[in-house]
Protein backbone atom coordinates (compact mmCIF):
# COMPACT_ATOMS: atom_id res chain seq x y z
CA UNK A 1 0.00 0.00 0.00
CA UNK A 2 2.56 2.29 0.81
CA UNK A 3 4.47 2.00 -2.41
CA UNK A 4 1.30 2.55 -4.27
CA UNK A 5 0.78 6.03 -2.57
CA UNK A 6 4.59 6.90 -2.91
CA UNK A 7 3.99 6.35 -6.74
CA UNK A 8 0.57 8.19 -6.59
CA UNK A 9 2.67 10.96 -4.88
CA UNK A 10 5.16 10.92 -7.57
CA UNK A 11 2.64 10.96 -10.66
CA UNK A 12 1.03 13.77 -9.22
CA UNK A 13 4.06 15.81 -8.53
CA UNK A 14 5.24 15.52 -11.91
CA UNK A 15 2.20 16.92 -12.97
CA UNK A 16 2.24 19.84 -11.22
CA UNK A 17 5.69 20.51 -12.20
CA UNK A 18 4.19 19.82 -15.62
CA UNK A 19 1.63 22.33 -15.75
CA UNK A 20 2.56 24.48 -12.88
CA UNK A 21 6.07 25.80 -12.73
CA UNK A 22 6.99 29.10 -13.79
CA UNK A 23 8.65 28.74 -17.77
CA UNK A 24 11.67 29.37 -18.89
CA UNK A 25 12.33 32.72 -21.17
CA UNK A 26 9.72 34.66 -22.34
CA UNK A 27 6.75 32.32 -21.10
CA UNK A 28 5.03 32.66 -17.59
CA UNK A 29 2.59 29.94 -15.92
CA UNK A 30 0.50 33.33 -14.73
CA UNK A 31 0.02 34.41 -18.08
CA UNK A 32 -1.63 30.97 -19.26
CA UNK A 33 -4.86 30.38 -16.58
CA UNK A 34 -6.67 27.49 -19.17
CA UNK A 35 -5.83 23.86 -19.47
CA UNK A 36 -5.73 21.83 -23.03
CA UNK A 37 -6.15 17.72 -22.85
CA UNK A 38 -5.01 16.68 -26.57
CA UNK A 39 -6.76 13.65 -27.09
CA UNK A 40 -5.91 12.93 -30.70
CA UNK A 41 -3.59 14.65 -32.81
CA UNK A 42 -1.50 13.69 -36.52
CA UNK A 43 1.12 15.97 -37.97
CA UNK A 44 3.42 15.87 -40.91
CA UNK A 45 7.16 17.30 -40.73
CA UNK A 46 8.43 19.29 -43.15
CA UNK A 47 12.36 19.61 -43.59
CA UNK A 48 14.68 21.60 -44.75
CA UNK A 49 18.05 21.51 -46.38
CA UNK A 50 19.93 19.34 -48.66
CA UNK A 51 19.29 16.06 -47.14
CA UNK A 52 22.00 13.30 -46.15
CA UNK A 53 21.86 14.62 -42.52
CA UNK A 54 22.14 18.08 -43.25
CA UNK A 55 18.27 18.96 -43.40
CA UNK A 56 16.83 20.30 -40.68
CA UNK A 57 13.36 20.28 -39.14
CA UNK A 58 10.91 23.52 -40.71
CA UNK A 59 7.51 22.87 -39.52
CA UNK A 60 5.22 20.00 -38.67
CA UNK A 61 1.45 20.79 -39.75
CA UNK A 62 -1.85 18.44 -38.83
CA UNK A 63 -5.32 17.75 -37.11
CA UNK A 64 -6.45 16.83 -33.95
CA UNK A 65 -8.98 16.41 -31.23
CA UNK A 66 -8.89 17.99 -27.66
CA UNK A 67 -10.69 19.24 -24.74
CA UNK A 68 -10.81 22.87 -23.13
CA UNK A 69 -10.80 23.69 -19.47
CA UNK A 70 -11.82 27.08 -18.50
CA UNK A 71 -13.56 28.01 -15.30
CA UNK A 72 -12.82 24.43 -14.33
CA UNK A 73 -15.98 23.46 -16.81
CA UNK A 74 -14.96 21.40 -20.21
CA UNK A 75 -15.47 21.62 -23.90
CA UNK A 76 -14.42 19.48 -26.63
CA UNK A 77 -12.79 21.47 -29.73
CA UNK A 78 -11.43 20.33 -33.17
CA UNK A 79 -7.99 22.01 -33.90
CA UNK A 80 -5.20 22.35 -37.10
CA UNK A 81 -1.92 23.42 -36.45
CA UNK A 82 1.44 24.85 -37.84
CA UNK A 83 4.00 25.01 -35.40
CA UNK A 84 7.98 24.46 -35.19
CA UNK A 85 7.46 21.12 -33.98
CA UNK A 86 5.54 18.30 -33.14
CA UNK A 87 3.12 18.71 -30.38
CA UNK A 88 4.60 16.82 -27.18
CA UNK A 89 2.84 14.05 -25.91
CA UNK A 90 1.58 13.98 -22.64
CA UNK A 91 0.71 10.56 -20.14
CA UNK A 92 -2.00 9.71 -19.04
CA UNK A 93 -4.51 12.76 -18.47
CA UNK A 94 -1.69 15.50 -18.11
CA UNK A 95 -2.58 18.72 -19.89
CA UNK A 96 -0.93 21.75 -22.00
CA UNK A 97 -0.61 24.96 -20.04
CA UNK A 98 -2.98 27.30 -22.22
CA UNK A 99 -4.67 31.06 -23.19
CA UNK A 100 -7.05 32.01 -25.65
CA UNK A 101 -4.82 33.87 -28.35
CA UNK A 102 -7.91 35.15 -30.81
CA UNK A 103 -11.22 34.31 -28.40
CA UNK A 104 -13.11 31.67 -30.05
CA UNK A 105 -10.81 30.41 -32.68
CA UNK A 106 -7.17 30.58 -31.49
CA UNK A 107 -5.71 28.44 -28.46
CA UNK A 108 -2.27 29.10 -27.73
CA UNK A 109 -0.69 26.62 -25.70
CA UNK A 110 2.75 25.75 -24.12
CA UNK A 111 4.92 22.25 -24.60
CA UNK A 112 8.18 21.69 -23.64
CA UNK A 113 10.82 22.02 -26.72
CA UNK A 114 11.86 18.73 -28.33
CA UNK A 115 15.32 18.33 -27.05
CA UNK A 116 15.65 21.14 -25.32
CA UNK A 117 17.09 22.19 -22.02
CA UNK A 118 14.93 21.50 -18.72
CA UNK A 119 11.73 24.13 -18.50
CA UNK A 120 12.45 25.29 -21.69
CA UNK A 121 9.21 25.74 -23.82
CA UNK A 122 7.49 26.72 -27.28
CA UNK A 123 4.70 28.15 -28.19
CA UNK A 124 1.86 26.49 -30.61
CA UNK A 125 -1.37 28.14 -31.96
CA UNK A 126 -4.26 26.02 -32.26
CA UNK A 127 -6.74 27.03 -34.79
CA UNK A 128 -10.16 25.65 -32.95
CA UNK A 129 -13.69 24.98 -33.58
CA UNK A 130 -15.11 24.35 -30.19
CA UNK A 131 -17.83 21.74 -29.97
CA UNK A 132 -21.49 22.67 -29.16
CA UNK A 133 -22.01 20.87 -25.79
CA UNK A 134 -19.60 17.52 -26.30
CA UNK A 135 -16.35 16.46 -25.18
CA UNK A 136 -13.88 13.90 -26.83
CA UNK A 137 -12.75 11.29 -24.66
CA UNK A 138 -11.43 7.38 -25.91
CA UNK A 139 -12.95 4.23 -25.25
CA UNK A 140 -11.48 1.20 -26.11
CA UNK A 141 -9.16 2.76 -27.84
CA UNK A 142 -11.20 5.23 -29.98
CA UNK A 143 -11.91 8.87 -29.76
CA UNK A 144 -15.83 9.34 -29.37
CA UNK A 145 -17.73 12.39 -27.92
CA UNK A 146 -19.77 12.39 -24.25
CA UNK A 147 -21.98 14.75 -22.98
CA UNK A 148 -20.51 17.93 -21.39
CA UNK A 149 -22.25 17.23 -18.23
CA UNK A 150 -21.54 13.62 -18.33
CA UNK A 151 -18.15 14.80 -18.02
CA UNK A 152 -18.05 16.91 -15.72
CA UNK A 153 -20.10 14.59 -13.38
CA UNK A 154 -16.81 12.19 -14.03
CA UNK A 155 -14.72 15.35 -13.10
CA UNK A 156 -16.44 15.81 -9.57
CA UNK A 157 -16.08 12.03 -8.93
CA UNK A 158 -12.69 11.60 -9.61
CA UNK A 159 -11.70 14.99 -8.43
CA UNK A 160 -9.95 15.96 -11.53
CA UNK A 161 -9.69 19.76 -12.13
CA UNK A 162 -6.87 20.84 -14.00
CA UNK A 163 -7.15 24.59 -13.98
CA UNK A 164 -6.88 23.70 -10.07
CA UNK A 165 -3.82 21.24 -9.83
CA UNK A 166 -6.20 18.39 -9.69
CA UNK A 167 -4.00 16.39 -12.55
CA UNK A 168 -4.71 12.90 -11.63
CA UNK A 169 -8.18 11.75 -11.92
CA UNK A 170 -8.62 9.47 -8.52
CA UNK A 171 -10.60 5.57 -8.93
CA UNK A 172 -10.48 5.70 -12.57
CA UNK A 173 -10.00 1.97 -13.91
CA UNK A 174 -13.21 0.80 -13.00
CA UNK A 175 -14.78 2.65 -15.42
CA UNK A 176 -12.67 4.76 -18.08
CA UNK A 177 -9.37 3.11 -19.71
CA UNK A 178 -5.96 5.07 -19.18
CA UNK A 179 -6.27 8.52 -20.98
CA UNK A 180 -3.11 7.28 -22.55
CA UNK A 181 -4.34 4.26 -23.91
CA UNK A 182 -3.43 4.67 -27.67
CA UNK A 183 -6.48 6.16 -29.54
CA UNK A 184 -7.51 5.60 -33.19
CA UNK A 185 -8.25 8.08 -35.38
CA UNK A 186 -12.08 9.13 -36.10
CA UNK A 187 -13.59 7.19 -39.09
CA UNK A 188 -13.40 9.59 -41.57
CA UNK A 189 -9.75 11.31 -40.73
CA UNK A 190 -9.11 14.85 -43.18
CA UNK A 191 -5.50 14.74 -43.92
CA UNK A 192 -3.57 18.13 -43.96
CA UNK A 193 -2.25 19.92 -46.98
CA UNK A 194 1.29 19.58 -47.26
CA UNK A 195 3.06 21.93 -48.84
CA UNK A 196 6.55 21.05 -50.55
CA UNK A 197 9.11 22.64 -47.73
CA UNK A 198 12.92 22.25 -48.51
CA UNK A 199 13.67 18.88 -49.36
CA UNK A 200 10.99 16.79 -48.08
CA UNK A 201 8.37 15.89 -45.55
CA UNK A 202 7.59 13.33 -43.24
CA UNK A 203 4.68 11.90 -40.62
CA UNK A 204 5.43 12.53 -37.34
CA UNK A 205 4.80 9.45 -34.87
Amino acid sequence: MRRVLNRCAVVALACLVFSTAALAGKYSAADFPLRVHIVFRNGIRHYHGMGGGFSSLDAVDGLGEGNLFENSQPLGFDFNYSCSQPITPTPGYETFLARWKKAGRVIEIVMPVMGGKPGEMNACDLNVTMKQNTVYVRHNGEVTEEPVAEFKDWMVKHQYDPEHGKDVPVNVAADRPPADQPAAAPSAPQQPAVAPVGSGSAPTP
